[in-house]
């Protein structure tokens, strides 16, 4: 068994599909029409064939609640891997995405979080 698509909770599809794919770089891998919204599928330049990201509308008022109190509490939403964390934290500053934390050492392991714009924290991680 393996992880093929995992989601994330998102206000707006449009914009988190632009955010996604112009900001960090995923690649579009499914755009379906279902009824009101989309099944929208990213994944990673570097694996097309790798797991995807749906962008999930959060209509549903627990998914609202959810995604707003972890928000509140500064808990990422998920997590992404690098290899150069001091290269991304500048080339996504450079690009307009607002950090929450600076790439700060953890252990073996270097994060940093920034706002997706969407309604979720993420960290990204070099390990």
């Amino acid at each position: 068994m393996k992880i093929i698509v995992t989601s994330i909770f998102v206000q707006d599809q449009d914009n988190a599909l632009e955010f996604y794919t112009e900001k960090l770089g995923f690649v579009k891998k499914h755009d379906v029409p279902m009824g009101k919204f989309r099944w929208i599928t990213l994944v990673s330049p570097e694996d097309h064939d790798g797991t995807e990201i749906l962008l999930e509308p959060n209509e549903h008022p627990a998914a609202k609640e959810y995604q707003k109190q972890i928000f509140a509490e500064g808990i990422p939403a998920t997590m992404f891997g690098v290899t150069d964390i001091v290269a991304e934290y500048k080339r996504l500053s450079e690009s307009g995405v607002k950090f929450t934390m600076e790439p700060t050492k953890m252990g073996e392991t270097t994060i940093a979080v920034f706002d997706d714009t969407c309604g979720n924290l993420i960290q990204i991680l070099q390990q």
